[in-house]
C-alpha cells in the first residue's frame, strides 16, 4: 500500500488540477443566474405588454362594437327615409295618372265643364 502522506500529495494535486473546473463551473453558475434574471425581467416586461394589448384590444373591440351599432342604426334610419320619399313619389305618379287620365277623357271634360250659355247683349244699348 501506498503511504498515507502520497496519497494526500496525490489527493491535493488532483484538488489543484480541479480548481480550473470549479472555478469555470463557479462562473457558469453565475453566469446562469445572470441570465435566469435577465430572463425574468424580459417575461415580466412582455406579460406586462401583453396585459396593456389586451386592454388595448378591449376598449378597441368596445369602440367597433359602438360604432356597428350607429351604423345599423344611421342604415335603418336612411332606409326608413327611402321608403317615405318612395311613399311620396308613388303618391304623386298616381295622381299625375289620375290628372292626365281626366284630362283626357271626353266624359270627364264634359262633366267638368259648364254648359255653354248663349247670352247676347242687345244692340239697341250701344247705339251712340
Amino acid at each position: 500500500m501506498e503511504d498515507p502522506q502520497v496519497r494526500i500529495a496525490v489527493l491535493e494535486q488532483k484538488f489543484e488540477d480541479m480548481k480550473p473546473v470549479i472555478l469555470r463551473i463557479e462562473s457558469a453558475i453565475t453566469k446562469l443566474s445572470e441570465v435566469n434574471t435577465t430572463v425574468s425581467r424580459m417575461l415580466a416586461v412582455q406579460e406586462e405588454r401583453i396585459s396593456n394589448q389586451e386592454e388595448i384590444d378591449t376598449v378597441l373591440f368596445e369602440k367597433i362594437d359602438k360604432l356597428r351599432d350607429k351604423m345599423d342604426s344611421d342604415h335603418e334610419n336612411v332606409l326608413a327615409r327611402l321608403r317615405q320619399l318612395e311613399k311620396r313619389v308613388w303618391m304623386i305618379v298616381g295622381a299625375v295618372t289620375v290628372i292626365s287620365f281626366g284630362l283626357n277623357n271626353p266624359l270627364v271634360i264634359k262633366f267638368l265643364t259648364p254648359p255653354a250659355t248663349g247670352t247676347t247683349i242687345p244692340m239697341s244699348e250701344y247705339r251712340i
